[in-house]
């Protein structure tokens, strides 16, 4: 018998809708622009780390749709440092492993108790979805300090949950993402934003929870001096944050040019180069007669994993003032400072931001439309994009530092 892949999409519709109550929905002549859920087709296709710097594209068949879950065509992910960390060492022992966690895409299918979305929107077949973070709901952070499930000792998260036979489309690298209700997901109906601003927007809570902590101060406000160290991705997403907020005074560090002219678009008023000013002292004194006060910086967010270049990072800050240290999501070492002059002496008020929690992504996704009302061109963040077959590629080129922000683009 003759089947053709219309009959087929037919078909696998009608066993994932016998297999749990899964609510489907399809178009089988486009990818979803006419408005309707792209039809779901027999297989998936995962590119999958097996080996350090080794991603193979795996295909499987589509798993059924349980009552709690939901099915995703993936349109696009970022990559994250985190993801390239992982690709060249396996720092989290996971391999093998889908990575991908800032991905985006639309419901394909969903479980008959599947009604709303983390935030309590209504969900359904066709919407633009986006993944947070899942909390243990058990570990001691989760049960005495609920508000800070950023810091759940086991925190998961899609896209670093090690591959089984029972979940093999666990992260946004792939063609279709099963989130699993079992899990505790939490996720997001985020229909009015394009695909590159969804892609940002798990880095954007990253920042948006950043500046939460920074404000937590109190020195952060109109007329802040603020250095921003670090002008890669997470550097210059917290710049776009810093501007959308009103910080008005933002002087931004980096030894590559390209990035300090992005920074310039985002908002700084001042750059640094670093490769160009190589004398630390030379720099302090730029940032003082560039402070609205003349004293140095009232705050400075550290986004560099640079050990180095943390430990630079107390010199520009006046007496008084504040630090943010929110570049070191993996173990890049150890600096030394002497604490009586780098902290005592100057009474610096200083907090680490770790991450973000579900409750920081309905904030960020109003900072992704205020930033888009002013004008602030966040999504030329985007500099490179790849299918899934290249992802190996994307990651060499996030390694080399030629671009910006990588993303992984469905074809």
């Amino acid at each position: 018998m003759n089947v053709n892949s219309n009959q087929i999409d037919a078909i696998v519709r009608e066993v994932l809708a016998s297999m749990g109550g899964a609510k489907t929905g399809g178009c089988s002549s486009c990818s979803g622009s006419c408005g309707a859920a792209p039809s779901i087709p027999a297989t998936a296709k995962v590119a999958m780390l097996v080996g350090e710097k080794n991603i193979q594209v795996k295909e499987f068949p589509m798993p059924p749709v349980g009552d709690d879950d939901i099915l995703v065509q993936v349109e696009g992910c970022g990559v994250c440092g985190t993801d390239v960390h992982e690709w060249k060492m396996d720092p989290f022992g996971i391999i093998p492993v889908t990575l991908g966690h800032e991905g985006t895409g639309t419901i394909v299918a969903m479980g008959k108790n599947v009604k709303s979305d983390t935030a309590g929107k209504p969900i359904k077949v066709g919407d633009k979805i986006v993944t947070s973070v899942m909390s243990c709901g058990e570990c001691g952070i989760c049960r005495m300090h609920p508000a800070q499930t950023n810091l759940c000792d086991g925190q998961g998260v899609f896209g670093l949950i090690q591959d089984s036979e029972e979940h093999h489309l666990s992260g946004w690298f792939s063609t279709h993402l099963l989130i699993k209700g079992e899990k505790n997901p939490t996720y997001f109906v985020v229909n009015d934003l394009d695909l590159k601003e969804r892609m940002l927007l798990e880095l954007a809570a990253v920042c948006v929870h950043a500046l939460e902590r920074g404000k937590a101060t109190g020195l952060l406000n109109f007329g802040s001096t603020v250095v921003l160290q670090g002008c890669g991705p997470v550097g210059l997403m917290m710049l776009s944050v810093l501007t959308v907020a009103g910080i008005n005074n933002v002087i931004a560090i980096d030894g590559t040019q390209q990035r300090l002219d992005m920074a310039k678009k985002l908002g700084a008023n001042m750059t640094i180069n670093f490769s160009e000013v190589k004398d630390l002292e030379t720099r302090v004194k730029m940032v003082k007669e560039s402070s609205l006060t003349g004293l140095g910086a009232d705050f400075i967010y550290q986004c560099t994993g640079a050990p180095r270049a943390a430990a630079d990072a107390y010199e520009y800050i006046r007496r008084g003032g504040g630090f943010c240290e929110m570049g070191f999501f993996v173990n890049n070492g150890s600096y030394e400072v002497n604490p009586h002059f780098a902290m005592c002496q100057k009474e610096i008020n200083m907090v680490g931001s770790w991450d973000y929690s579900a409750e920081d992504y309905p904030t960020t996704i109003a900072f992704l439309k205020q930033a888009r009302k002013l004008g602030v061109p966040i999504k030329d963040l985007v500099t490179h994009s790849y299918p899934l077959d290249k992802l190996n590629e994307a990651m060499e080129t996030n390694v080399a530092q030629k671009g910006i922000k990588i993303c992984y683009v469905a074809e």
